[in-house]
């Protein structure tokens, strides 16, 4: 089972320009560990620009999502905890910057074997389920990778893919908030 949400998603500012902004971990978020995983906090390595990206989308008023595929679970490599640690981590460094992330939904399986893992929408899904007042056309996406927005894009969302619509998740943030993102 992926991780759920612990708790129902707070709505977002009323003036936010996005419910919820929907982001990809690795390769996005931080540096994607080539040959491996990121197994333990001290692994996680942030891209530059992702906190200063992660922040402007919470004082903008949004919910943020993360949403990761972790095959290293299946594969015996980590442990579920070994994930939520890391994540952790994550909202450590995100909160001390001043940002926030509302939830992380992570699919542990391996390809194939569930409705969860990305491109399927079941972790998208889950969020949306977790916030029954967000609206699907007011959400974004945005990944390193055709399969991370993928989901977002077939259910509606405008989606930035890191490398073809932007160099990174800062310009991707940038793009959106300046309203210059259209669905691709």
């Amino acid at each position: 089972m992926p991780a759920e949400p612990r708790a129902q998603i707070p709505p977002a500012d009323p003036a936010a320009p996005y419910d919820i902004v929907f982001l990809d971990r690795d390769g996005t978020i931080n540096v994607r560990v080539e040959d491996g995983y990121v197994t333990r906090p001290e692994e996680l390595v942030l891209l530059p620009g992702a906190l200063g990206a992660i922040v402007a989308l919470t004082r903008a008023g949004c919910r943020v999502v993360v949403v990761t595929n972790q095959r290293g679970v299946s594969r015996g490599l980590m442990s579920l905890a070994d994930v939520d640690a890391v994540h952790d981590r994550l909202r450590a460094r995100v909160a001390e910057a001043g940002g926030r992330i509302d939830a992380v939904l992570v699919c542990p399986h391996a390809a194939g074997t569930c409705e969860c893992r990305k491109p399927a929408p079941g972790l998208f899904l889950r969020a949306l389920s977790a916030a029954p007042w967000a609206e699907v056309t007011r959400c974004a996406v945005v990944g390193d990778m055709p399969t991370d927005v993928a989901p977002g894009r077939e259910l509606g969302m405008r989606t930035r893919l890191v490398g073809r619509d932007a160099p990174d998740l800062a310009g991707a943030v940038r793009a959106l908030l300046d309203g210059l993102c259209e669905s691709v």
